[in-house]
């Protein structure tokens, strides 16, 4: 690619952004997508799988934060977490930092991402790969759920890309099915559920599908400046009340017991409790 050319997102036939690009730095045709990862002058570096973007080192921390401390934090007292895709390590990192967790189990279809990620993008796992609780396979995450055992996970977190190719098969019922079984009786999974004002349906649809599992179904909200077209809502499904009504000073208790408090960008205790406070366009999209 030649200096200073520009790459167009390919997310929405008729709306979308572009990065002007200071050079790129791989591009792979996988098994399963095309790779690809480029030097900008305003994003740091930035990851785009099948021509959309899914992570930016400028705004990475938002979506990772959202995704991973608010479910580990709402729960209390997570020790297992199972993470689906999330090939970069971001979540795998952001989970680890709980002292709770014991282990953390990672399933990301695809070698090449992890691998690409951590020869481009190494500093947003960190140091996450080494660390002796982590498990990191690369594998199928469908297969993965189905072959578990019951109550085997605390937590569920799903990172994948929008319900299309690789991803698609992550938001089905048998998927949801198996994950409530394999998932505590104090259990949730959170995964994205998109941007609302372009993709409604994929927020409307999700939750329809997890509430046929779950007795508890919702979605909280994160600004990711680079998930164009506003809130980027995060799905929850639970077997217990309450996920979304832990209080603002338990949040933080917790936070602090962990080492969490104030070494976050974006999530705060306020931050956390506020999320799940939807505005009526997004919210008339969850089950009743």
């Amino acid at each position: 690619m030649s200096i200073d050319s520009w790459v167009n997102e390919t997310l929405y036939a008729e709306w979308g952004q572009r990065f002007k690009v200071r050079r790129e730095l791989a591009r792979v045709q996988s098994a399963f997508q095309d790779i690809a990862i480029f030097e900008t002058y305003t994003h740091g570096r930035v990851m785009l799988l099948d021509g959309v973007v899914q992570i930016t080192e400028a705004d990475e921390f938002v979506y990772q934060e959202m995704i991973a401390h608010v479910p580990v934090l709402a729960h209390g007292n997570a020790a297992t977490v199972l993470i689906i895709g999330a090939g970069d390590g971001g979540v795998l990192r952001r989970v680890l930092q709980h002292s709770a967790v014991r282990r953390a189990v990672m399933v990301e279809i695809d070698g090449e991402v992890i691998r690409l990620c951590k020869t481009f993008m190494s500093a947003i796992a960190g140091d996450a790969w080494h660390d002796p609780r982590a498990e990191v396979i690369v594998g199928d995450g469908i297969d993965y759920v189905r072959r578990a055992p019951n109550a085997s996970f605390d937590v569920i977190i799903v990172d994948s890309t929008d319900p299309i190719g690789v991803g698609e098969v992550l938001f089905t019922d048998e998927f949801y099915s198996n994950a409530a079984r394999i998932l505590t009786a104090d259990g949730v999974i959170v995964n994205q559920c998109g941007v609302p004002a372009m993709q409604a349906d994929e927020l409307r649809d999700t939750s329809a599908r997890r509430a046929q599992f779950f007795a508890h179904v919702g979605a909280y909200v994160a600004a990711v400046p680079t998930y164009v077209g506003g809130y980027m809502t995060l799905g929850f499904a639970c077997k217990a009340p309450d996920f979304d009504q832990v209080p603002v000073e338990t949040l933080r208790a917790r936070a602090q017991a962990t080492g969490l408090l104030g070494t976050t960008h974006y999530w705060t205790p306020e931050i956390h409790a506020g999320a799940f406070h939807l505005p009526p366009y997004i919210a008339k999209h969850l089950p009743r």
